[in-house]
């Protein structure tokens, strides 16, 4: 079935992802969560592909969840285990594709959005983002993916400090700590990571492939210890007190 929720598009070799939900800065619906891996494998299949762009529509790169799911995922356990099984293909996907991955972060990345960002192979940032991954901050544990990702790209104290705070960390600050690569003007960000997919487009396919296949496999025995306990740690965190408040703290916060 077609979808609309990721556009791709070619630029020779480089096949540009774009999330298209921009009136909910990219928050990831079930839609979005099923139709991501699906729009990795058919790049994958493109024979003529050899490099991929990911960036957001509107003025996100992705908010991450959908508060408005909040109660549902609450309520509805096969709901839950469901969305926690696609968030999991979905990381999985990601780490896995063989092909050289630039990320175009025009706008905030945040939780989930932030997840990806970071599971990227070359991450460029508009100077007017940030990221942050803010699961504590919404009674969650953040089981999707940052607590592999994020031990790899910084130290491990650094993980913890952003990610038990669930801070926001400015572009700069986010190219010093290591979990991006280059800060550009906001109308820069995507060109110019289209311009960096091409210079990898044009070395060596299978150099530059299994290299990054090589490079990722660090990711891939993170998440073999790391990914199932903190999805199932998540889980347990629909179930607390604290997670069942947070809608109606997000109301309240509405003018």
């Amino acid at each position: 079935m077609s979808s609309d929720c990721v556009l791709v598009e070619s630029d020779g070799p480089v096949r540009l992802l774009t999330f298209n939900r921009p009136a909910s800065m990219n928050a990831f619906d079930d839609e979005l969560h099923h139709e991501f891996p699906r729009a990795l494998e058919r790049v994958e299949d493109d024979p003529e592909a050899r490099a991929i762009v990911i960036t957001g529509a509107g003025r996100a790169f992705s908010a991450g969840g959908n508060i408005k799911d909040f109660p549902l995922l609450a309520a509805d356990l096969d709901r839950r285990r469901r969305t926690l099984r696609a968030g999991r293909r979905l990381f999985q996907a990601l780490i896995s594709v063989h092909l050289p991955v630039v990320a175009a972060v025009n706008g905030p990345a945040v939780g989930l959005g932030c997840t990806v960002a970071t599971a990227c192979d070359i991450v460029f940032i508009s100077e007017s983002a940030f990221i942050a991954d803010p699961h504590v901050t919404v009674a969650l544990v953040a089981g999707d993916g940052g607590a592999v990702t994020w031990p790899a790209c910084t130290s491990l104290l650094k993980a913890k400090q952003y990610l038990l705070t669930g801070d926001r960390i400015p572009a700069a600050d986010a190219v010093a700590a290591g979990l991006a690569n280059f800060v550009v003007p906001p109308g820069d960000v995507v060109s110019s990571a289209i311009a960096f997919a091409q210079r990898l487009a044009a070395l060596p396919p299978q150099a530059v492939q299994d290299t990054k296949m090589v490079l990722n496999q660090q990711l891939r025995s993170a998440a073999v210890t790391a990914l199932d306990y903190g999805l199932a740690a998540e889980s347990q965190s629909h179930d607390t007190a604290e997670y069942a408040q947070v809608p109606q703290r997000f109301e309240q916060r509405r003018p």
